[in-house]
């Protein structure tokens, strides 16, 4: 009980902590806080190389929608191109794999076939290290600042 004139401070939870649906997850996944970015997506077992560890899912959207839902202020775009047509929102349905943060040295490689958004792992990931894809930001939009911390990071999100 605190002492008189004290305020009681509550720990601080989150509203909202991410999951990983196994149903679109091929190895054991956990989601953590990240040092890149809020949360991430983590190994909880190894993952050999050249194999696919999830599919990133979500709503299938047109141009239209994906220009509207990425304008939109005070939320977390989680939006991946499928197409010249149609994207993916992950915010809206998504497995988990919209958690997987930028990095210029990823260990994962995105795969799409037969309108799915794979990721497959480009070396062989061990358990514990969190899962990263390079976004291939357009070199042509608002630059992001990369925090990925590797080695041959371009500093930006964005393609050079």
């Amino acid at each position: 009980m605190p002492r008189s004139g004290t305020k009681h401070v509550p720990k601080r939870v989150p509203k909202h902590v991410p999951t990983i649906n196994p149903k679109y997850a091929n190895f054991k996944l956990e989601i953590k806080r990240s040092k890149i970015h809020r949360w991430g997506v983590y190994a909880a077992e190894d993952i050999p190389v050249r194999r696919k560890v999830m599919e990133y899912t979500g709503e299938r959207i047109n141009r239209r929608e994906t220009k509207r839902r990425s304008e939109e202020q005070g939320r977390m775009i989680y939006l991946f191109t499928l197409d010249s047509y149609w994207t993916l929102d992950g915010a809206v349905g998504g497995s988990g794999a919209e958690y997987c943060n930028h990095c210029c040295d990823p260990n994962i490689v995105t795969e799409i076939r037969n309108g799915h958004i794979l990721y497959m792992s480009r070396r062989a990931i061990r358990k514990g290290e969190e899962l990263t894809v390079d976004y291939h930001f357009a070199k042509d939009i608002e630059k992001y600042i990369c925090k990925c911390g590797a080695a041959n990071c371009r500093g930006t999100i964005n393609l050079k």
